[in-house]
């Protein structure tokens, strides 16, 4: 097993001739590629080493919760050098391969399953998230316009440039599908005078976004319902759904455009801003079975076909994949700086397990095939659009650009 560990560090190097790192193992021995290691790969026993052998990132990731693995050091460049050589598509042992058949089975976004496949993720605390996203509570991709932005300066940028990407005006009727702790209704509701219905499937998220709507005097202008988004209901000048089509999987990539279109006025404006992959990609059994059950990142394709069969024409795409690992970053510094709070919340395993999946995901956005889309779609032609993206140009202050302070966004 230890040959196999050497056959895949040297195809490290050869991808990558500058690494230097060094794994070592549970008896003493090891081995070093360079004389500077960035990173120190331990195996604390057999088990763990027989595990990433056989089951490749799931075996790694199972074996880190449990503290059988360590990494010293700078762990996304271990992650940079598994990119680098494919590691996460080494094949899986069988037995492994049925057991998460059965789970993906299980895990797979029925309406009924839905609802419980996001209680696992969402409805942990959150006073958690409060620790982890700021005060914004905002769980998506921020948009940093400066290097210099905090995290709430760039998360009320992204808030912005979907306010702008729509073309919001007072009065309209706005549908948040998926919409979190509120963050996005409540910045246009103040900032662009929009009346809003947010449909959640957390009940945690419904009672935290109620209380922060009522506290910034906004109950009589935005409405929280805990609904499925694929029954929502009503009829919108527009429709938003920032970060909640990554959780549903391919296979009901179709009834949330229909959804959309469904309930958008003629010629209203509907944004996705969701995680996706150029071509169809195998669902994460790590990511999928402790982090988010049921997700899978989608094709562009997928979606795009989707939005035309259902009168749903693109007039803008953009990928924001770069803004993701900073706003990782941030998460990571809040947890880091809480971190033993959270394990006095929690325990060991989901430290280290949250921890491992932050840092996979900001690996993914930078050296993976994950990407970070924003759709713009009109239902129907619609003639009066912005001809230019002039509009959507931010300034660098990290201040709303919407001519009000940035303490009003979510």
């Amino acid at each position: 097993m230890k040959d196999v560990i050497r056959q895949l560090a040297e195809a490290m190097s050869a991808a990558s001739p500058d690494a230097q790192f060094e794994v070592r193992y549970w008896d003493g021995t090891g081995f070093s590629i360079g004389t500077e290691p960035e990173f120190i790969l331990h195996f604390k026993n057999e088990r763990a080493l027989s595990r990433v052998l056989s089951d490749a990132f799931m075996g790694f990731g199972e074996s880190y919760m449990l503290g059988d693995i360590e990494v010293e050091g700078d762990i996304k460049k271990l992650f940079y050098l598994g990119f680098a050589i494919d590691f996460a598509e080494r094949p899986m042992s069988l037995m492994l391969r049925i057991k998460l058949a059965f789970h993906f089975l299980r895990a797979r976004n029925t309406i009924a399953r839905s609802r419980e496949n996001i209680s696992f993720s969402y409805d942990i605390g959150n006073d958690f998230y409060e620790i982890l996203l700021g005060k914004g509570m905002i769980y998506t991709c921020a948009y940093f316009t400066s290097p210099d932005n905090t995290l709430d300066e760039a998360q009320n940028n992204k808030l912005e440039l979907v306010c702008r990407k729509l073309c919001l005006k007072p009065g309209e009727h706005v549908a948040d599908l998926g919409c979190g702790w509120g963050g996005f209704l409540m910045y246009a509701a103040e900032n662009y005078g929009i009346t809003g219905v947010g449909f959640t499937i957390s009940a945690e998220q419904r009672d935290y976004a109620i209380q922060k709507i009522a506290e910034r005097g906004l109950s009589d202008k935005i409405e929280i319902r805990l609904q499925d988004a694929r029954e929502a209901d009503g009829l919108y000048d527009k429709v938003a759904s920032i970060g909640m089509v990554e959780h549903m999987g391919n296979a009901q990539i179709a009834p949330v455009f229909e959804r959309i279109a469904h309930i958008l006025k003629p010629q209203g404006l509907a944004f996705v801003h969701t995680i996706g992959n150029e071509i169809p990609r195998p669902i994460d059994p790590w990511i999928d079975k402790y982090i988010f059950p049921g997700t899978q990142a989608s094709p562009l394709t997928t979606m795009v076909e989707a939005a035309g069969n259902n009168d749903l024409y693109m007039i803008d795409l953009e990928n924001i994949r770069l803004h993701y690992p900073p706003t990782v970053k941030y998460w990571l510094a809040n947890f880091d700086a809480n971190i033993d709070r959270i394990r006095e919340m929690y325990d060991d395993t989901f430290v280290r397990s949250f921890r491992l999946y932050l840092e996979v995901a900001s690996s993914s956005f930078s050296w993976g095939d994950n990407r970070l889309y924003h759709l713009l779609m009109t239902r129907g032609l619609k003639n009066d659009v912005p001809m230019t993206r002039e509009h959507l140009v931010l300034p660098k202050s990290g201040t709303s650009p919407a001519g009000t302070s940035s303490e009003g966004g979510a």
